[in-house]
């Protein structure tokens, strides 16, 4: 029948791909097809999916039409196989199956060749002939004329492992036969060609060593030593060194050159039992492994060395994180931590979550690899995946044993591999959150974020050596870390660019790293998984368009983070979709929800997403979504300025935000306050971005809607670089009231900072240009900060003229808040010139419209200049008592103010004869001042010092 064995039929994977009858080479022609004859070899007897033909055809850029393509190829093997009257090709549900018995295909006969050399009676003779006729069927490297790169890449390098590994079983048993000339006439070549094989050259050493050639057996060491310090900046592993010391100490060599198991076996003429496979897949450790400590920790405490018995079912841990971060490092550097508490092995696979294709390992290809690592025969295998994950949880009770599942896409490609008893662990690495295996199966996550810049630094030092940084400008380790950010990645790659040219100093390495923002293309290490631009992509390909094109958008935000909101302006979305579109995101780790609804991300992702909005979004899409961005911040921060800066808030009436844009909701002061404590370094971010990129009009408002909060919370040296961006972009304007609006705040916070000169400039340039253009209120703003520069020199009864002149504007304007703040002022100078009386009914007048008005700043600034009007009038429990009251008024929220306030509450206090309240109170007012207002400081700071130094005099006279 079609499907039965025919022994005339036989096919060839180990050299040039086909399928060979009665001696005579059938076919295919064409390299596709050979692919697809391969592809459905190496499953033999089982479904391959037709996307993975298409990955195996096309790899990375997979044609439109390659369903159909596929389709064509498999109708061709059909045809060359139906007249031979071969094993029949058919289709099934899950793909495609070729009904071919695996002793029909040279791989699988191969493979049983060395299974039965390694578990037969022990007769060194007989295996090396089993190794010998194993070998034998290999007419070339394997799978040498197949077309695309997956094959060659992915498969075909396991496949060579094997037979390099019977060459090596098939060399030790000669050895044991005496045969060390033939061993290394062969060994010679091959170690050639895999210069950092260790146990190849262990096994050569030895051969030459026992044919007489001790020098050239010491001369492999040597050449190794320098192969391995020239390509892995490593010394070789310890079995070489062994034997090389061996060799010299003319000492017996410790070759352990086949297993206890066959040593125990020779000459007793009965083999022992088929010993069960420990398999060992751990991938190679890092030797430069660094940080992560606390990640390491918590990995230790979720399988301890100690205790009971684990019961329940396995533990499952992921470890998240973005492309590059070092989830993988971090895996393999604990399983070699804590092997020895997995006597019964590690299991290791990479199931190709992201990468190239981006088609994942299907999970039968993945149950068959840990079914051959369990040492299950080929004919014990069930034929449904099923089965197969059954017999796969059967064979992992009882034992303890670590699963590492690398490179996960879902939590759909884990389950089936979970064991179904405890004692073992199962570890995880993924880009995405694995919500579904934390809900349904108890898993624990640790995610990963960047490295610190110590540890970053200490990475870089690790990798390089100190001898090659010890000569270097100790400034470029330090560009070298901030440019990385951070991501363990970039900094291997930059190292590594550093380890080929040792020549070249660290500086010069950094060319290209230099520029704000950074770019990517010096992270590229040579190959996919050692370029940062590649292994971002792979998450980047894997979202919806939306949340793509969102990510993009992202590209274009020069601040630390952004909200919810804000992202939804960004897009021209509802905030709703945003919120699921962001979601996407931080579960791709393509940003970092920092806070709820705030996200950021790393420099080099930010870079990644400017580079793809740069690439694929139009000018003009990209325009209107700064726009739209910028719209967002200024119409929030106009909605929280109202609630912070009444007294001092100049109006202003931007442009309508555009259509799409969605402002923060702030409905009261604490709100206010709280968006501004947020957002103030993405606002200022902001204010920049928008000068440089042409907005001006935005430039110039957003730094006079931040002024109230930079001023209240002391960011003087913010305020002054912001409006001095606002300068420069009202200059290009030719605005004059943006001009004024500019040099205002300038002057009130040079004025703050001591720059009385420069400031008092700023401000009267803002009382002409407001004057000029007719701005009420701004002129009465301009004369208040005019009159406390006069009130700094002593000049009070001018400092009192330009409060008058406040309040007659504020009246011509009907600003009630701003009359009572002018008349607070006036009732201050008075008091500065000894009319009390008059002071107080000035102060209590403003005190009686800031209540009428509800506004709380206003009150506390009121019963402040009255507490100080009260001190200097001698009654310091009235004082006291009218600057609690500010306080309680202020809190910490005012927190200059309240500064100002306790240095004149301490000063009550010490009047009163409450010394050590009055000197605790100062010092409570120096930590503010001295953050906010060095120049108010420093009085406060000497009336410390000196209360101090009597305070000790006394001490010392009463001795």
């Amino acid at each position: 029948m079609a499907g039965a064995i025919v022994d005339g039929v036989q096919f060839r994977l180990l050299g040039p791909v086909g399928v060979w009858h009665a001696g005579r080479l059938m076919g295919p022609v064409e390299a596709r097809q050979r692919t697809v004859l391969a592809l459905l070899l190496l499953d033999a007897g089982r479904a391959v999916p037709s996307r993975r033909l298409e990955r195996a055809l096309w790899y990375d850029a997979p044609v439109e039409s390659a369903a159909e393509a596929v389709r064509g190829h498999v109708a061709r093997l059909r045809r060359l196989l139906g007249p031979l009257g071969g094993p029949e090709l058919v289709d099934s549900p899950e793909g495609y199956r070729l009904l071919a018995h695996r002793r029909q295909v040279d791989l699988f006969r191969f493979r049983e060749l060395v299974r039965r050399a390694l578990a037969g009676d022990r007769d060194p003779e007989r295996a090396a002939a089993l190794l010998r006729s194993a070998l034998a069927l290999w007419h070339g490297p394997a799978l040498a004329d197949v077309a695309g790169r997956w094959l060659p890449e992915e498969v075909v390098p396991g496949i060579e492992e094997e037979r390099l590994s019977a060459v090596e079983k098939r060399a030790e048993f000669e050895l044991l036969l005496g045969r060390q000339q033939e061993v290394a006439s062969e060994l010679r070549t091959l170690a050639a060609q895999h210069p950092l094989r260790e146990r190849l050259l262990v096994l050569l050493m030895a051969a030459l060593h026992r044919n007489g050639a001790r020098a050239d057996a010491l001369a492999v060491y040597r050449r190794a030593r320098e192969r391995f310090a020239e390509d892995l900046g490593i010394e070789p592993g310890g079995q070489l060194r062994r034997t090389y010391e061996a060799i010299t100490g003319g000492r017996e060599l410790p070759l352990d050159l086949i297993g206890e198991e066959f040593r125990a076996g020779l000459g007793t003429g009965t083999p022992p039992s088929e010993p069960t496979p420990v398999p060992r897949q751990l991938p190679p450790d890092t030797e430069t492994f660094t940080g992560r400590d606390e990640e390491l920790a918590a990995l230790d405490g979720m399988f301890p060395t100690s205790g009971p018995r684990p019961s329940g079912r396995a533990a499952v841990c992921v470890i998240t994180g973005a492309g590059g971060i070092g989830k993988t490092a971090l895996a393999v550097h604990w399983a070699h931590r804590a092997r020895r508490r997995f006597p019964d092995g590690q299991l290791h696979v990479d199931l190709l979550g992201f990468g190239p294709t981006q088609l994942a390992r299907p999970t039968a290809e993945t149950v068959r690899l840990f079914l051959d690592a369990l040492g299950v025969p080929p004919q014990r295998i069930p034929v449904s995946v099923e089965a197969q994950v059954g017999l796969y949880r059967s064979l992992m009770t009882g034992r303890r044993m670590l699963i590492l599942l690398d490179n996960v896409a879902d939590s759909d490609q884990v389950r089936p591999l979970l064991p179904g008893a405890p004692g073992c662990l199962v570890l995880v690495t993924s880009r995405v959150e694995p919500t579904a295996l934390v809900a349904a199966e108890g898993a624990r996550t640790l995610p990963l974020d960047v490295l610190s810049a110590a540890q970053s630094r200490e990475l870089l030092l690790r990798r390089l050596g100190a001898h090659q940084v010890a000569g270097d400008d100790e400034n470029a380790v330090g560009d070298i870390v901030s440019q990385c950010a951070g991501l363990p990645l970039a900094l291997a790659i930059v190292a590594a660019r550093a380890q080929v040219r040792p020549g070249f100093a660290l500086h010069a390495l950094t060319a290209g790293l230099e520029g704000t923002p950074p770019g990517l293309d010096v992270f590229d290490g040579g190959d996919p998984t050692t370029n940062v631009r590649t292994v971002f992509s792979w998450s980047y390909r894997a979202l919806s368009r939306e949340a793509a094109r969102l990510f993009r958008l992202l590209g274009l935000l020069r601040g630390p983070e952004i909200s919810v909101s804000g992202a939804a302006s960004l897009a021209g979305l509802p905030v709703r979709a945003t919120n699921r579109l962001l979601a996407e995101l931080s579960r791709a780790h393509l940003v970092i929800e920092r806070s709820p609804g705030r996200y950021g991300w790393h420099d080099l992702l930010w870079a990644y997403a400017r580079e793809l909005t740069e690439a694929q979004d139009s000018g003009v899409e990209r325009h209107e979504a700064r726009h739209r961005l910028l719209d967002h911040y200024l119409t929030s921060a106009g909605i929280g300025g109202e609630f912070l800066d009444e007294h001092h808030r100049i109006p202003l009436v931007p442009a309508p935000p555009r259509p799409g844009v969605t402002p923060a909701r702030i409905t009261d002061e604490a709100q206010a306050r709280a968006w501004f404590g947020r957002e103030y370094p993405v606002l200022l971010a902001a204010i920049r971005q928008a000068q440089l990129l042409g907005f001006d009009a935005h430039a110039w408002q957003l730094a006079c809607v931040l002024r109230g909060y930079l001023t209240q919370q002391g960011r003087l040296e913010d305020q002054a670089t912001a409006h001095r961006i606002a300068l420069t972009a009202a200059g290009r304007l030719d605005d004059p009231n943006a001009r004024a609006h500019a040099h205002l705040g300038l002057g009130q916070a040079l004025f703050r900072l001591g720059s009385d000169g420069e400031g008092e400039a700023q401000l009267r340039s803002a009382l002409a240009l407001f004057g000029q253009t007719g701005n009420v209120i701004g002129q009465a703003v301009s004369h208040i900060y005019l009159s406390m520069r006069l009130e700094r020199e002593g000049d009070h009864v001018a400092g009192l003229h330009h409060n008058e002149e406040a309040l007659r504007l504020y009246r011509q304007a009907g600003h009630r808040a701003g009359e009572a703040r002018s008349m607070n002022n006036m009732g201050w100078f008075h008091a500065k010139m000894g009319a009390y009386e008059r002071a107080l009914r000035c102060c209590e007048e403003a005190l009686d419209i800031q209540r009428e008005q509800g506004n709380l700043a206003g009150e506390a600034a009121a019963q402040d200049s009255l507490g100080y009007i009260h001190h200097l009038m001698g009654r310091h429990e009235r004082a006291i008592a009218y600057y609690e009251q500010a306080l309680r008024f202020r809190r910490d929220a005012r927190r200059l103010p309240a500064g100002l306030t306790l240095s004149r509450l301490g000063e009550a206090q010490l009047a009163a004869g409450r010394h050590a309240a009055g000197l605790a109170t100062l010092r409570r007012a120096l930590e503010l001042l001295d953050e906010l207002a060095p120049t108010e400081a420093a009085p406060v700071r000497a009336r410390i010092a000196e209360l101090t130094a009597e305070s000790e005099n006394g001490a010392d006279s009463g001795g």
